[in-house]
């Protein structure tokens, strides 16, 4: 058996997965998250703004000390879509190496890919297949498909924080501000879908903060529960009615919701959009709405 320890880096979010895992066994022992935005003003400069950095190392630090608490034995850090984008990546990179003592791994959005995909699709059955993974991060979007491993996939730069930051400077957003916002995520759609058969899935799978968000809203919760989201199925229909609901609330009215993320607020309604546009442009009726992802993935990969 083994004891892992993933963390995962993205543009909004990190965070930590602790799981034994041995054989096909799967047994998480510890999951927590920070909104770091570690993205801020990325799109825009094509660096890390110094206090984005230092919040993120802020949260790695608390992160370590559970890992040190609980015992785990191998360690993976991945740093996605606003590392990658940013010229002035090594100083976070070398604060990472300093916390906890291993070279942070900058993925492709290829492998990024890959590993959602593990992530997503370990407990769906081979019946389902083919799936198509929408992976929907602050700085991009992924989009995997695959039966039992990935045949095709393709990491687009439209992610909830980059269009949030590129298109939206109100809430409710303006309809030319709706208008653009999709124009840029279609196009986008419509890059991948020359790489990726977007309208050949059984299921869709879609995962992280954005999706697992609408869903609770679809499923009218009170409270964000994972387990109520976990492996629900929301249609496209209840999907677009959420998404325009968004579009037309005011920052306030996002916050009072009580499933919300305080971090999520001013970003779910670009997160919202870009999984709409993505349901229409596959035909697909629902999706099934998965909190297990590339953070899942990485924990598997530890234990090959």
């Amino acid at each position: 058996m083994s004891r892992v320890a993933a963390i995962d880096c993205g543009t909004n979010s990190i965070r930590l997965l602790i799981a034994d895992i041995d054989g096909s066994q799967f047994r998480e022992i510890h999951r927590s998250m920070e909104i770091v935005r570690l993205g801020q003003g990325v799109d825009k400069t094509k660096q890390f703004h110094p206090d984005a950095i230092e919040r993120t190392l802020r949260a790695l630090r608390t992160f370590q000390v559970e890992i040190a608490r609980r015992g785990g034995s191998k360690i993976r850090f991945c740093a996605t879509s606003a590392t990658r984008d940013a010229s002035n990546r090594q100083i976070f990179i070398d604060g990472v190496k300093e916390i906890i003592g291993i070279e942070p791994e900058v993925i492709s959005g290829e492998e990024e890919a890959r590993l959602s995909f593990l992530g997503a699709t370990r407990e769906l059955h081979i019946s389902d297949s083919p799936f198509l993974v929408i992976d929907i991060g602050g700085g991009s979007t992924e989009f995997v498909f695959g039966n039992q491993s990935v045949e095709a996939a393709r990491s687009v730069n439209i992610g909830c924080v980059r269009m949030s930051e590129r298109h939206f400077t109100q809430a409710p957003a303006s309809l030319d501000e709706i208008e653009s916002a999709t124009a840029d995520i279609d196009a986008a759609i419509r890059e991948a879908a020359t790489v990726v058969p977007l309208t050949s899935a059984k299921t869709i799978i879609a995962v992280a903060g954005t999706a697992t968000t609408v869903a609770a809203a679809a499923l009218e919760l009170e409270t964000y529960d994972r387990y109520a989201i976990h492996i629900s199925r929301i249609s496209a229909n209840k999907t677009h009615v959420v998404s325009k609901k968004f579009l037309g609330m005011t920052r306030d009215e996002i916050a009072a919701l009580g499933y919300m993320h305080p971090g999520r607020v001013d970003v779910i309604s670009a997160g919202s959009l870009i999984l709409d546009r993505a349901l229409i442009f596959t035909g697909a009726e629902e999706f099934v709405a998965s909190e297990s992802d590339i953070l899942d993935g990485m924990a598997w990969s530890l234990a090959n």
